[in-house]
C-alpha cells in the first residue's frame, strides 16, 4: 500500500466537496480529493443541472402551444424526447470542465478515483494508497430512497440516477413521491407528451406553505397531472411497459413506467464509520452546530450530514469549515436563512419561517403582508399574474417569507439576504426596483407593511394636516 499525508482530505467530489477542496488548496493547504464515480456529485450528473435542462425542455414546448395570447398562432409544440435528452447531456457537458480532475488537479489537489474507507481515526484507504490527514471532510451526499414496497423489486422503474439515461419517452409516467423531484418530472414530462400521475402517500408538496403549495398544485392539474393524494403504497404488479401500484385504501393506479420519487438517504454505507469513531443518526452523520463528527478531526458537509438536501446548503457548508480548518475561527452553520426553491411553472419558493411556523413560534407579535402577482405590471405584461408573496414580519423584522408564483426561485435571495442579515422591512421598502419588473413584488410586500401605518393613521393624517396649515 502507498501512503502519503495531507492537511485536507476530502472525500466526495460534489458540490460540498469541491467548494472545499478548491477554497483549501488555494488558500496554501495541501489537499486530496477521493470519488469513487463521477465528479460533480449528484447535483451535475443526475440531480439539479439534468432536471432543470429537462424542465427547459418542457417549458418550450409548452409556450409553444400557449403562444396565442401573446398574438402568436399556437404551434404544435411537438417534443423529440430523445432530442430532449440530447439537450440535457449537452448542457452536462458544458458545465462538467468546471467540476473535472483535470481542473482541480491544475489547482494542485491530489485527486485520487475510489472510494474511501476509514481504517482507523485520522486514516482513509482508497484503492491502493492510504491517506493520513490533520483534517477530514466528508462529503459524500447522498442517494435516492427506495423504501421496500412489496412487489418493487419485480417491477422495472426509474430513480433520478437513471431517469435522464431513458431515452424513449413513457407513455403513461407514475411517480411515487410528491415532493419537490415528482413534481418538476411530473410537469416536464406532462408538456413533453407523456400521460402523468403523482402518487403521494401524504400531501403533495407537504413541506411547503399550503396555501403556496396549492398554486402550484392548481397549476399542474390544469395541464393534466393527476395527483393522487393519500395514497400509500401498498404493492406494486407489473412488468416492463405495464405497471399497477395498489394503495393501501384499494385505489389501483396504472403506467407505463415508474418513478421513485420518495426522497433521499445519506451515503454513508462504503465508509467504515466505525473505524474512526463516528456516529450516525437517522437521517445521516451525527455532526455539531460546527459542521464535526463525533471525531474531532473529522466534519461532514451537504447532503450526508443529514439536514437541509440543497446543493447550495452544501456550498454554504463549506465556506462554514474552511473557516474553522485553515483559520482555526469558531464558525456555526444555521438554517433560518437558507432558502429553496421548487423548479416547477409557477415555481415556490421558501426561507425562514411558514406562516404556521411563525405563528408556532411568535403567536400575536407576528404580521403577514401578502400581495399578489396580478397587481405587478410586468407579471400582466407576461400573462405570468398566478401567485403570490406572503412575508412573516415581527417587530419589523421579517422572519419568513413564502413565494409562489413566476422566478419565485430569483426573488425569494432578497428575503434570504433579508433573513441573514436582520434587516429591517424599512431596508426593504427602502430599495428601488426598476420598473416594470417581476421584482417589485419584493418591495410592494413591503409596501403592504407599511401602507396601513402611513394611510390609515389618524395620527399622521392629524400632522400632514397641521403642516399644510402652518407651513407656507
Amino acid at each position: 500500500m502507498k501512503r502519503i499525508k495531507t492537511d485536507v482530505l476530502v472525500i466526495g467530489a460534489g458540490s460540498g466537496g469541491l467548494s472545499v477542496a478548491a477554497g483549501a488548496v488555494q488558500m496554501g493547504a495541501s489537499v486530496t480529493l477521493l470519488e469513487g464515480h463521477k465528479m460533480g456529485g449528484d447535483c451535475l450528473n443526475f440531480g439539479c443541472v439534468p432536471s432543470k435542462a429537462l424542465i427547459a425542455s418542457g417549458k418550450a414546448a409548452y409556450s409553444q402551444q400557449h403562444s396565442a395570447q401573446y398574438g402568436v398562432s399556437d404551434a404544435a409544440g411537438e417534443a423529440d424526447y430523445a432530442a430532449a435528452k440530447d439537450h440535457v447531456r449537452n448542457v452536462i457537458a458544458q458545465i462538467e470542465p468546471v467540476d473535472s480532475q483535470e481542473r482541480f488537479e491544475g489547482l494542485g489537489v491530489n485527486v485520487i478515483r475510489e472510494f474511501g474507507r476509514f481504517v482507523s481515526a485520522t486514516e482513509v484507504e482508497a484503492g491502493d494508497t492510504v491517506i493520513t490527514a490533520r483534517r477530514i471532510v466528508i462529503a459524500t451526499g447522498s442517494s435516492p430512497l427506495v423504501p421496500p414496497i412489496p412487489g418493487l423489486n419485480n417491477v422495472p422503474f426509474e430513480t433520478n440516477e437513471t431517469l435522464f439515461d431513458l431515452r424513449e419517452k413513457p407513455e403513461h409516467l407514475l411517480i411515487i413521491g410528491g415532493g419537490p423531484i415528482g413534481m418538476e418530472m411530473a410537469q416536464a414530462h406532462i408538456r413533453l407528451g407523456s400521460r402523468v400521475t403523482v402518487i403521494e402517500g401524504a400531501k403533495a408538496l407537504g413541506k411547503d406553505d399550503p396555501e403556496m403549495a396549492a398554486v402550484v398544485l392548481d397549476a399542474l392539474r390544469a395541464e393534466g397531472v393527476v395527483i393522487e393524494e393519500d395514497a400509500l403504497a401498498a404493492e406494486i404488479r407489473g412488468e416492463a411497459g405495464a405497471v399497477e401500484v395498489l394503495t393501501k385504501d384499494g385505489r389501483s393506479i396504472k403506467g407505463t413506467h415508474l418513478l421513485m420519487a420518495v426522497g433521499r438517504k445519506s451515503n454513508t454505507d462504503k465508509l467504515n464509520l466505525e473505524a474512526a469513531g463516528i456516529e450516525t443518526t437517522r437521517t445521516g452523520i451525527k455532526v455539531d452546530d460546527a459542521l464535526r463528527t463525533t471525531n474531532r478531526r473529522v466534519y461532514a458537509i451537504g447532503d450526508v450530514a443529514g439536514g437541509l438536501q440543497f446543493t447550495h446548503v452544501a456550498g454554504y457548508h463549506a465556506g462554514v469549515i474552511i473557516r474553522s480548518m485553515l483559520f482555526g475561527l469558531p464558525s456555526k452553520a444555521k438554517t433560518t436563512h437558507i432558502p429553496w426553491a421548487t423548479y416547477t411553472d409557477p415555481e415556490l419558493a421558501q426561507v425562514g419561517l411558514t406562516e404556521a411556523r411563525a405563528r408556532e413560534e411568535h403567536g400575536d407579535r407576528l404580521e403577514v403582508v401578502r400581495f399578489e402577482f396580478e397587481h405587478n405590471d410586468r407579471a400582466i405584461a407576461e400573462r405570468k399574474t398566478t401567485g403570490l408573496i406572503k412575508v412573516m414580519v415581527v417587530k419589523g423584522r421579517p422572519v419568513g417569507a413564502s413565494i409562489a408564483g413566476h422566478q419565485a426561485g430569483e426573488l425569494i435571495s432578497l428575503w434570504a439576504l433579508a433573513l441573514a442579515n436582520r434587516m429591517k422591512m424599512s431596508q426593504i421598502a427602502a430599495m428601488v426596483a426598476p420598473y416594470p419588473t417581476i421584482s417589485e413584488v419584493n418591495k410592494r410586500a413591503a409596501g403592504a407593511y407599511f401602507s396601513p401605518r402611513l394611510f390609515e393613521n389618524p395620527t399622521v393624517k392629524r400632522i400632514v394636516g397641521l403642516v399644510q396649515r402652518w407651513i407656507p
